[in-house]
């Protein structure tokens, strides 16, 4: 006859030994922190210093200067307004642009 002792001990889901336990969550908070900041090192960083130097060179344009356009225009500098260029492209060929579609200056050898 089984009494509630033999089925207790006996029962394959009882005996079973518990899972592990997982690591805490101060632990997955530093590992997000890490990828963060490596993130944050190899990526966002560069960018962001890139970016800096392409404003101050968009900044110190002047008439005369050779650029090459995001569209892969070569051109000189004609005139600056506001915040638009005149580019001359050929003889008696200008085009009006906005100064941040200038890549770099053509005669720096900087690739962007």
């Amino acid at each position: 006859m089984l009494n509630i002792d033999t089925i207790l001990t006996h029962s394959p889901v009882l005996a079973q030994a518990a899972p592990p336990a997982g690591p805490g969550a101060a632990s997955q908070l530093l590992i997000f922190g890490l990828l963060f900041l490596g993130m944050w090192f190899l990526i966002i960083a560069p960018q962001r210093k890139k970016q800096k130097a392409h404003t101050k060179m968009i900044e110190a344009l002047k008439t005369g200067d050779e650029v090459l356009t995001n569209g892969g225009i070569y051109g000189t500098i004609a005139n600056i307004k506001n915040d638009r260029l005149v580019l001359k492209i050929a003889d008696n060929t200008k085009i009006e642009m906005h100064r941040s579609f200038v890549q770099s200056l053509a005669g720096s050898g900087e690739q962007n």
